[in-house]
């Protein structure tokens, strides 16, 4: 069974940081690429970073310079580290695995909040 166990979310001042994290069990780790995605209220799920199985990155454009997205094997997680914070960065951020051989074998994880306020 596939689990992904998200942390790290809560509320942060304007130019705040915070960490997320997932650890992902039941799945081979090196052979899925991993995301982080976010939804905020009234808008659609949009990716905002994904580190692939070789550490390949791509991020959304809002986030580029700001965000960093990372992987340790060793402990079957990714991360999304968050720095400059703002408040249109609030949103449900989920965590996301996708297999780089069966491109519809993908989960999610069950989200956590990020809110940017003063």
């Amino acid at each position: 069974q596939v689990q992904l166990l998200e942390s790290g979310g809560g509320l942060v001042r304007p130019g705040g940081s915070l960490r997320l994290s997932c650890a992902a069990s039941g799945i081979i780790f090196s052979s899925y690429a991993m995301g982080w995605y976010r939804q905020a209220p009234g808008k659609q799920r949009e990716l905002v970073a994904r580190i692939a199985s070789d550490g390949s990155t791509n991020y959304e454009d809002s986030v580029k310079g700001r965000f960093t997205v990372s992987r340790d094997s060793a402990k079957n997680t990714v991360y999304l580290q968050m720095n400059s914070l703002k408040p249109e960065d609030t949103a449900v951020y989920f965590c996301h695995v996708q297999s780089k051989i069966i491109a519809s074998l993908q989960y999610w994880g069950q989200g956590t909040q990020v809110t940017v306020s003063s």
